[in-house]
């Protein structure tokens, strides 16, 4: 019994296409200066980056006919490399805080969670809320209620209410952003 053919499947290049991988007749050449030479045959314009000791490198494949330019191939990959890892190495990750209270809870705790929650807000991150309930204190839910109010009128210059109080069985969930 005869198998198919698997042939293994063609692997798709990172970055843009150069030299020979530019299978356009005629293209738009922008040398080595930054100087629009205008539509070219391709092979010409490879010969053109031999000689310059460059690449052949396809700027934007999608026009017609696509855009090439003569450059150094191995320091435009390094460079772009380059300004990608500072890209990662700037961006921060916001992380989400929790901040788990009581109903009654006592007003030197209370100012203990406060001063967390206004670090964590310099420091950039958000703050979940939680107000947990717990046994005959569901009958009194005002007592949370003016409670999450007043954390909310204590934070209102450094931070913003990104969700509003929200019921979740026995607890109460708000989430608070860094203004």
């Amino acid at each position: 019994m005869r198998r198919p053919n698997r042939a293994p499947p063609t692997v798709a290049k990172e970055g843009p296409r150069t030299n020979d991988e530019i299978r356009n007749a005629q293209i738009q050449l922008i040398d080595a200066d930054g100087v629009n030479q205008g539509t070219v045959e391709t092979m010409v314009a490879i010969k053109m980056a031999m000689e310059a000791g460059m690449d052949l490198v396809e700027i934007s494949p999608n026009t017609s006919p696509p855009v090439c330019k003569i450059m150094d191939y191995g320091k435009y990959k390094y460079s772009a490399q380059k300004k990608a890892a500072e890209a990662r190495k700037k961006q921060k990750v916001v992380e989400i805080k929790e901040i788990k209270l009581r109903p009654m809870i006592d007003d030197h705790d209370y100012d203990v969670k406060m001063r967390a929650m206004q670090r964590f807000f310099e420091e950039g991150d958000k703050v979940k809320i939680t107000l947990r309930y717990r046994g005959r204190e569901m009958a009194h839910q005002e007592i949370g209620t003016k409670l999450l109010d007043k954390v909310k009128a204590d934070v209102a210059e450094f931070a913003k209410v990104e969700q509003d109080a929200k019921f979740e069985g026995r607890q109460v969930v708000m989430v608070l952003a860094p203004r």
